[in-house]
């Protein structure tokens, strides 16, 4: 999947004039976290968003740094400080230069550029031009569809077969000592682990398999240290 997939494509924007008064109101009224900017071209010019409001003379968050540090701080870093924190109009505060997508970039890049530079919505441009955003919630809708999807054609085979390949192909998994037996779409394990994380690991490829309707674990933990054996369950 790419983001043109899950993007969303009729997205509010406002103005840099735009007052945060207004500003705060539609992000309330649309239920949005962040707003991207244009200017009277068209072109995006900055993203406004929950975080950027978080600091404000109205509430008394605005903080305060401490004597000795403005000392160090240039009399411009300080004023800008003030203007973020007392400014009234959507130019004073975005985030200008934001961090944009292409309609075409994979669901992993995406999800790696929010992780990395811990950011919310992506504004995604084409040929210069906003035709969507994506955000977080966006991809949680995509992951709770895909939790739930049920292959359509899948046996008992298939399903002991994926389980084993994926076994297989993980490095941490124990590549001797699990048996895998499937029944009408029911997984029994057997076999023995060395570890909690081991064994969490291995339940959950089970219960990955495509068409798996349950999981009956009957492992068995080693305790490496005294060799002793207990059930799992």
């Amino acid at each position: 999947m790419i983001a043109a997939d899950l993007m969303t494509k009729n997205v509010v924007t406002v103005l840099p004039e735009t007052t945060l008064a207004d500003a705060a109101r539609i992000m309330l009224a649309q239920r949005v976290s962040g707003l991207p900017v244009l200017n009277d071209s068209g072109h995006l010019v900055g993203v406004v968003t929950e975080g950027d409001l978080l600091r404000r003379a109205e509430l008394g968050t605005e903080g305060e740094q401490p004597s000795w540090l403005k000392t160090f701080l240039v009399p411009s870093r300080l004023a800008e400080d003030y203007v973020h924190s007392h400014g009234r109009h959507v130019s004073e505060v975005m985030t200008e230069q934001p961090i944009f997508i292409a309609p075409g970039t994979s669901l992993a890049e995406v999800a790696a550029l929010m992780h990395n530079k811990r950011i919310k919505r992506l504004p995604v441009l084409e040929n210069g031009t906003l035709v969507g955003v994506i955000s977080r919630s966006n991809l949680l809708a995509a992951l709770s569809r895909k939790l739930i999807e049920t292959a359509a054609k899948s046996s008992d085979d298939s399903i002991g077969d994926y389980i084993l390949a994926e076994l297989k192909r993980e490095r941490w998994a124990p590549k001797s000592g699990i048996r895998v037996h499937v029944q009408e779409k029911v997984v029994t394990l057997e076999g023995v682990i060395f570890s909690d994380a081991e064994h969490k690991a291995v339940k959950v490829i089970a219960e990955n398999a495509p068409g798996v309707a349950a999981v009956d674990d009957r492992l068995v933990y080693i305790d490496p240290g005294s060799g002793m054996a207990f059930p799992t369950a």
